[in-house]
């Protein structure tokens, strides 16, 4: 990790990039967490994990220039962002949503993309932690000290519209499509006013939640390498897109624990993709 110190005996080591409920309660309180909601405007309701801050990924932590929503920001906003929510060098960051998963995985895919490793996703989320009637409260008021993390852009991480259709057109790369099959089709419409219907000709369509189980955990190791095998073969990169960058984080997640070592996420997902203009669309019909 590029942004840690010399102590490292003194970090709070994650079992991977995604954690349990068990083990959140376990480590609730050590003051090298710092667990962030990271629910989407939709899906944010007032309780949250005790301890929780709120992860705005509709305000600091996206790029205000941009027409897109959910835009990667630049290094120096992103850093600002993370800092004050007390992040540091030393600091562990777990995140998770008030859907389950839905986009929690956008911050472990940001801030890796960032240089920042020791971050993960709570399986299955706020409604997997109530579930068990573990105590929920309110959210935590941010910390009166910043945190002290330099964030630093990695490349391949996001990837651009000319990419992507680069990766429709080469045969050891997909490009996937975390909306619904309903969406990908054009039989459903499109939340945001002014898109196309329909998707990218040559994506494939692997709706986010075909990785969860009915409990909105991630499917057991096997059944996940499974699912993406199936619309990702073996030895092929993969590129994710959804309709505004969050639920590709998903998809990427999902990849990224079955074994892939080539993931980008298409930034700009359909709510680039699906404007008028000179991409191609393959519709319903």
């Amino acid at each position: 990790m590029s942004t840690g110190t010399p102590h490292s005996e003194t970090f709070l080591e994650l079992p991977g990039p995604v954690v349990g409920t068990g083990w959140l309660a376990g480590h609730l309180g050590d003051p090298r967490l710092v667990l962030v909601d990271a629910s989407s405007t939709l899906n944010r309701t007032d309780e949250a994990i005790p301890g929780a801050l709120l992860l705005d990924l509709d305000g600091p932590f996206s790029d205000p220039s941009a027409e897109l929503p959910h835009t990667m920001p630049a290094a120096g906003r992103l850093t600002a962002a993370a800092r004050a929510l007390g992040i540091s060098r030393s600091s562990t960051v777990v995140a998770y949503d008030g859907k389950g998963l839905f986009a929690s995985a956008r911050v472990w895919w940001m801030l890796r993309a960032a240089g920042f490793d020791r971050v993960a996703v709570l399986d299955g989320g706020l409604p997997a932690w109530a579930a068990e009637g573990r105590p929920v409260g309110v959210h935590a008021d941010p910390p009166a000290e910043p945190g002290d993390v330099e964030l630093v852009p990695q490349e391949g991480f996001f990837v651009g519209a000319d990419d992507v259709a680069d990766a429709l057109e080469e045969p050891g790369a997909v490009v996937l499509d975390a909306r619904s099959a309903g969406r990908f089709a054009g039989t459903e419409p499109e939340p945001r006013p002014g898109l196309r219907p329909g998707h990218m000709p040559g994506a494939v369509s692997l709706p986010y939640t075909q990785l969860q189980g009915p409990d909105g955990r991630l499917l057991p190791l096997p059944e996940l390498r499974a699912r993406i095998a199936a619309a990702a073969p073996e030895g092929r990169r993969v590129v994710t897109s959804c309709g505004s960058g969050l639920t590709a984080c998903v998809l990427a997640l999902g990849a990224h624990l079955a074994g892939r070592t080539e993931v980008s996420v298409y930034d700009g997902s359909w709510a680039e993709w699906g404007r008028p203009g000179p991409r191609p669309v393959a519709g319903p019909g």
